[in-house]
């Protein structure tokens, strides 16, 4: 792993303009302070300043080794105080024998460097400490981001297959009575046979495929919602009268796919199932500032005996929707004395495109 100091331009410009202030303020320092000459605070501050900007960028690759295997609190510890000892020694040895060959002729520049030992050690203790503890921060907020990324992109995945299982629920007592229903046909309509086995491939191919988005345009989705009722057409016949009331506007709008199937097959199995007459099923499209608003509404007898199944159901469609939009307000139900109505709602910026 690159030092995070070089890594990030910013972090390198500010290596740069602290130890810059620092040089200053070193220099600055001695100079008045101490009644050192000019160009000799400057070498002093240069050489004392630079050799710990050197080692302390080379710090990061000593963490990164200790922590290639996990030790105990007391380990690094003692292995932090033992690296800090040496490396302040050294530090202190070389500017000091660099500068006594530069300015060992002047001895009161020699006394001076000799008193002032003690708080150059005090300033290397804490410029270690400062480089170890910027060092940790940033590998905490380093291990912090990756986690955060791989907790996100296990999100997705997750995300992901649970819209793939939801969607992917076909309802079985569907596909056996229109294979049933294809099978009569073959004897009585065999033009007709062929014809409901070319539509009901065309709806499972539709029911199977995938989008990047699981989005598609309400005009393809109300083209299966026509492949799917003319096979239950052979079935309930004239007892089945489906109307869709969808103006040009909506049928540009994206909805995620599949969405619309179960409820239709809903309002089929609670509403044209339990009756022996027409039953109606109407599908509304309106939009408005905010969202884009379909109604599926049924007729039905509230005291006909429900018939059970196992379709994905309006759970289902809960569920998918408050994955897609982080919402748990998209669907409502209303059950009113002879009606049933689905209102779906989704929101208006999210149906523009397919990318959104």
């Amino acid at each position: 792993m690159l030092n995070p100091i070089s890594k990030h331009r910013s972090y390198l410009l500010s290596f740069f303009m602290v130890w810059a202030v620092i040089f200053g303020i070193h220099t600055i320092i001695i100079n008045f302070f101490y009644d050192i000459p000019g160009r000799i605070s400057l070498s002093d501050a240069a050489i004392f300043n630079f050799l710990f900007a050197v080692i302390g960028y080379n710090l990061w690759f000593v963490i990164r080794f200790n922590l290639r295997e996990k030790q105990k609190t007391f380990d690094v510890i003692v292995s932090h105080l033992i690296t800090a000892i040496v490396i302040i020694v050294i530090w202190l040895l070389m500017s000091y024998f660099m500068l006594r060959g530069l300015y060992g002729d002047d001895k009161s520049y020699i006394q001076f460097l000799n008193d002032s030992l003690p708080w150059r050690v005090i300033s290397g203790i804490f410029f270690y400490m400062f480089f170890i503890m910027f060092y940790y921060v940033m590998l905490y907020y380093e291990d912090l981001q990756e986690k955060l990324i791989i907790e996100s992109e296990l999100q997705n995945l997750v995300k992901e297959a649970e819209l793939t299982a939801l969607k992917s629920q076909i309802n079985p007592h569907f596909l056996f009575n229109s294979l049933n229903s294809i099978s009569s046909l073959t004897i009585t309509d065999p033009d007709k046979a062929q014809e409901m086995v070319i539509k009901l491939s065309d709806f499972l191919r539709y029911s199977l495929s995938h989008d990047k988005n699981e989005k598609t345009s309400l005009a393809d989705e109300i083209d299966n919602l026509n492949r799917y009722l003319d096979i239950e057409k052979v079935r309930f016949g004239k007892r089945l009268n489906f109307v869709s009331e969808v103006s040009n506007d909506c049928m540009k709008l994206y909805i995620p796919n599949m969405i619309l199937q179960p409820l239709i097959e809903n309002s089929i199995k609670h509403g044209v199932y339990n009756s022996s007459e027409e039953v109606l099923v109407k599908l509304k499209c309106k939009t408005d500032k905010d969202y884009v608003l379909i109604e599926i509404s049924n007729d039905y007898d509230p005291e006909a005996v429900k018939k059970k199944g196992e379709g994905i159901g309006l759970a289902n469609i809960k569920k998918r929707l408050q994955l897609i939009y982080q919402r748990q307000d998209l669907l409502e139900t209303i059950a009113e004395k002879l009606t049933f109505t689905a209102k779906l709602r989704f929101p208006r910026e999210h149906t523009l495109n397919i990318n959104n």
